[in-house]
């Protein structure tokens, strides 16, 4: 029995995460929002990146990173949030910067602050902190951000620290107590959700990179895809997965609208 990639002329599985940066769908809106967050690193500032889950955040990080801050220029440290303590979420910025995460939280400061000095004055490299599901900071813990970035009175550009995270992460940074930390971020990248041309125009491209020369969607799945996910990247990939899987179970050489109701229904019941 055939194969549900092989029957669709995919080469590899189509809509998973497992998606180089140089393969990624180029919609304008998320360029800018890459392009925008490369010139806050570029200028040793600090920013933020909000959109719903799902919205596409990830590659977005992903794509500024490996297209826009290369390891011979810049070091780049991610740290995903959970909720931590603000000794807990110094001492997971201290690992992933490679210091010990030992000591009291203004010893593990002070260390972090030498750590991103000597980057910058001793190995000529820009540091950069990618703070992940940044929402979920607590208000004191996000605090912690002004003190890591206040090097000498507050009158050197050192480290830059790009906050991800959910629409909630807006609301938090306009609190009056956090007025501070919100006016060292000089640029707010939001990202959308996808349009029904823009769904059609990415399920192509996924399809496409997947290795299929037609797209295995009529128009009427496309339809069903974008008023079920309602353009969220990962609420399309997951439905356009498993819409090829019931299509295959049925035989079918497209797939149509009613395979995508029915992936609804198992994925979603």
């Amino acid at each position: 029995m055939k194969d549900w990639r092989s029957r669709f002329g995919f080469h590899t599985t189509p809509f998973t995460r497992e998606i180089a940066v140089r393969e990624r769908y180029k919609a304008d809106f998320l360029e800018e929002a890459i392009l925008a967050l490369a010139r806050v690193a570029t200028d040793r500032m600090s920013g933020a990146l909000i959109a719903p889950a799902g919205a596409g955040k990830t590659a977005v990080l992903r794509a500024l990173v490996e297209e826009h801050l290369p390891e011979a220029r810049y070091r780049v440290h991610y740290v995903k949030v959970s909720d931590l303590s603000k000794r807990d979420m110094c001492r997971e910025i201290a690992f992933a910067a490679g210091v010990p995460p030992a000591g009291a939280y203004n010893y593990l400061i002070r260390n972090l602050q030498d750590r991103y000095l000597a980057f910058s004055e001793s190995d000529g490299l820009r540091p950069v902190l990618l703070i992940d599901d940044a929402h979920e900071l607590r208000p004191d813990v996000l605090g912690v951000l002004r003190v890591l970035t206040n090097f000498e009175m507050d009158s050197r550009l050192v480290l830059s620290i790009i906050l991800s995270g959910q629409p909630p992460l807006r609301d938090l940074l306009r609190r009056g107590d956090l007025e501070d930390v919100a006016k060292r971020l000089v640029h707010y990248a939001t990202l959308r959700l996808l349009s029904r041309p823009e769904t059609e125009a990415y399920v192509a491209h996924r399809s496409s990179a997947a290795g299929a020369i037609t797209v295995p969607f009529d128009a009427t799945a496309i339809d069903a895809i974008f008023e079920i996910g309602h353009g969220n990247l990962r609420a399309t990939d997951t439905l356009a997965m498993k819409a090829l899987e019931v299509a295959h179970q049925q035989s079918a050489a497209t797939v149509d609208h009613n395979h995508v109701i029915n992936a609804r229904k198992v994925l979603w019941p």
